[in-house]
């Protein structure tokens, strides 16, 4: 209701006339107040002396029960509780105060103080696909997965502006750096684990620079490929190179089997020479040895020591000898014995359970025995 009515009646805010004779009562406007707290709380509105005792009974209920809501207000605003994966960051009037811990906590209701809780246990992934360029000016296209998790969280909310993109474009910067000091054969075929070790560690050194808080887990880099315009032409070179590598390990089985071949033959050899070396020389020594011993016997009997020699020397000629040329030094006729003949003869021999002639006897010369000559025709002795 307007103070001023349009009828011209002046009436203060609280219903009544203004009294143009003074201010009014303070006591009128707080009863006043709180009849219609109580109504408002399901008070009743009594006259008189009731009326003062039932207000005073509904104002008490009405504090208490104010009471309870700020107790419960500043319990929901001071409590704070942080679960086992997080941390909570402190923010007083805006500025980082502390860092806390996992467990319950009280700190000042807000607008004093503020609690972020940070997840630092979860693991977050982004995704880097493009087109690159690599050292011998061949386009490939690579795809990495780079997976992480909060290390700083106070860095964490207050260094970076948004950690998602920030990430995607520092493994975007690292990785085409990484591409273009690598051929496209190195990235295509043995080099996807040493990129993705080296982009893992050129991320974080770049994320560490920007004081971001952010620890990176692992890189997984997909297997790269060239783009879909010169996909024929590539597979054709993959295809060469493989025929390539493949003639390569042939040739390379070829040599090790020459080379071990080789090698164990050069080693018979060896061991061939080693004990041809170790039979001639104990040969020799036993040669010495003999002839220091026939020494120290020629020494002693000269004369029997020669004859037996010369016996030696002479039966070891003959044992192999098949035929026999005499010469007679009184003439110039030469008498031979058919060795090998005679043993033809008695190996011929029928045998006595064949036939029944006698075996004839094996010719043995004798001291004396007679021989013809065939130049001659005359018999001679022969002793």
């Amino acid at each position: 209701m307007a103070w001023n009515d349009p009828d011209g009646n002046e009436r203060d805010p609280w219903g009544g006339r203004r009294n143009n004779q003074g201010p009014p009562d303070l006591d009128e406007v707080v009863r006043k107040m709180q009849e219609k707290l109580g109504g408002l709380f399901g008070g009743r509105r009594g006259s008189g002396g009731n009326a003062g005792g039932g207000a005073t009974g509904d104002n008490k209920i009405v504090w208490a029960f104010a009471g309870v809501l700020l107790l419960a207000f500043l319990a929901w605003e001071m409590v704070y509780r942080v679960q086992p994966a997080e941390v909570g960051v402190v923010m007083r009037f805006g500025e980082y105060v502390a860092t806390l811990q996992p467990g319950p906590h009280i700190r000042f209701p807000r607008p004093i103080e503020e609690v972020v809780k940070v997840n630092v246990a979860r693991i977050q992934t982004v995704t880097s696909s493009s087109a690159m360029l690599t050292r011998d000016e061949n386009i490939v296209d690579v795809e990495l997965a780079v997976q992480y998790r909060v290390g700083n969280a106070q860095q964490y909310l207050f260094e970076i502006a948004d950690p998602d993109i920030s990430v995607q474009r520092v493994t975007e910067s690292a990785i085409r750096d990484i591409i273009g000091q690598s051929t496209l054969d190195f990235v295509i075929t043995e080099g996807r684990a040493e990129i993705a070790t080296g982009a893992q560690t050129l991320i974080q050194s770049i994320l560490d620079t920007y004081e971001s808080g952010i620890v990176v887990s692992s890189v997984n880099m997909q297997p790269a490929k060239p783009p879909e315009e010169v996909k024929a032409s590539f597979d054709d070179a993959i295809k060469a190179r493989e025929d390539e590598q493949r003639k390569i390990n042939e040739a390379e089985a070829y040599r090790n089997e020459v080379v071990e071949r080789a090698a164990g033959e050069a080693a018979r050899i060896r061991l061939d020479a080693e004990g041809y070396k170790q039979r001639v020389i104990a040969q020799a020594e036993g040669e010495a040895s003999r002839f220091s011993q026939l020494l120290t016997e020629y020494t002693k009997a000269p004369v029997v020591t020669r004859n037996r020699l010369y016996l030696e020397a002479i039966e070891e000629v003959m044992s192999n000898a098949t035929k026999i040329i005499s010469d007679n030094k009184s003439g110039s006729n030469l008498m031979y014995v058919p060795l090998d003949k005679l043993i033809e003869r008695r190996s011929d021999a029928p045998s006595a359970t064949h036939d029944s002639a006698p075996t004839p006897e094996p010719y043995a010369p004798t001291g004396e025995d007679t021989m013809r000559d065939r130049r001659t025709g005359r018999t001679r002795t022969v002793r």
